[in-house]
């Protein structure tokens, strides 16, 4: 498979309300679309690590830059026969996660496009449907989120998930238990404490979650490891998770009992999937994440989310809960997956970008060609 031209995009998608969170807040999701072309196919990636270096240490300005400066050109020309060999070109690079999974991601459409394989399938899933879960961010009011979580619960999504920061803590957690007592909740905290508030995290068994997500430092291993065994609650690693190897060494740890995996955050669908093999091999249980992408990014996601140790229900939503209209041609839609559960089904095509709304939400653009 020669790579014979690769485009890339830097977009700001509106949302419909801002996302709150432990780092802060996004009136827009920042995402780098990168279209690689071989012969006469096309295939799309996306990568979402937001406007500012928050999440992550990397942002969607730093991510166009650095693959169309750097990663792009290492692959144009070549001949690419697998993620794997297109992770070896780009090893040279240390890091930059995000970036390398805008490539990786395109390569794998690529690939399925010229197959004609469903990407699912390419990636070696043996289901084709999953459920997902309800999420919700810091809102101004706790009313407002009993209101919402009820909504969602009135809607059989099978668990939610809470940000969790200093000042929207356990006296939102109090008022959710106390209005749902037998729904399974989890929280996300987004590397907002520190090893110092064990006491907190103690407190919080009582609530018996599903887990605690991210609840240190962003790219912490060993304190995490500390604290889970000092808490009932299982540990969640996330913001830490950034490539296999990474992994391995948690795992080594034990530094938590869930792993989620976002093929943005660990450098595409490649390492995505060495993650998922890893944790299968281990017993430890994963679960797809996700950044808020266009429904471009947010398929591969759909189709990741398919493999066999992916057990928790995942964070991919619809295109309708965040955006006026999607950037991608078909917006992502849930589906009634059996007994009134809501889930996602695989995309039998994965869908471009709409061209026209994609140039009106470009930033800045650049053409990588031979």
């Amino acid at each position: 498979m020669k790579i014979e031209r690769i485009e890339l995009f830097h977009v700001a998608m509106p949302l419909i309300y801002p996302w709150r969170t432990a780092y802060g807040e996004d009136a827009a999701i920042h995402s780098v679309l990168c279209r690689m072309i071989s012969g006469s196919v096309e295939g799309w990636g996306e990568s979402t690590p937001l406007a500012a270096p928050c999440y992550s240490p990397e942002w969607a300005g730093g991510v166009f830059q650095t693959v169309s400066e750097w990663l792009a050109p290492a692959l144009l020309g070549q001949d690419i026969e697998s993620g794997d060999a297109l992770q070896e070109r780009l090893s040279v690079y240390k890091g930059n996660p995000f970036a390398k999974a805008a490539l990786d991601n395109a390569w794998w459409s690529l690939h399925s496009r010229i197959t004609n394989v469903p990407l699912h399938i390419a990636l070696g899933a043996t289901r084709s449907e999953v459920p997902v879960g309800a999420d919700f961010g810091v809102m101004d009011q706790v009313d407002d989120l009993i209101e919402a979580v009820g909504a969602a619960i009135a809607e059989n999504f099978p668990r939610i998930k809470l940000k969790f920061r200093p000042g929207w803590d356990i006296p939102m957690l109090q008022a959710i238990r106390a209005s749902f007592p037998n729904e399974t909740f989890h929280i996300d905290c987004n590397s907002g404490y520190r090893l110092k508030d064990v006491p907190l995290f103690q407190a919080i068994d009582e609530f018996e979650l599903a887990m605690i997500e991210q609840p240190l430092q962003h790219d912490d291993l060993t304190d995490h490891a500390k604290l889970q065994e000092l808490i009932q609650t299982p540990v969640c690693l996330d913001e830490s998770i950034t490539h296999p190897y990474r992994v391995q060494q948690a795992l080594e740890l034990k530094s938590a009992r869930y792993m989620n995996v976002k093929p943005g955050r660990v450098g595409g669908l490649t390492n995505a999937v060495k993650i998922h093999d890893l944790c299968q091999q281990a017993g430890t249980p994963c679960w797809v994440g996700g950044m808020l992408e266009s429904a471009t990014g947010a398929s591969h996601c759909t189709a990741l989310a398919m493999l066999d140790n992916f057990t928790y229900p995942a964070d991919i939503f619809p295109s309708e809960k965040y955006y006026h209209e999607d950037l991608a041609e078909v917006p992502l839609a849930l589906f009634d997956i059996g007994g009134g559960i809501p889930g996602v089904k695989a995309f039998q095509e994965l869908p471009n970008p709409d061209m026209n709304r994609l140039e009106s939400l470009t930033i800045q653009k650049k053409i990588i060609r031979l």
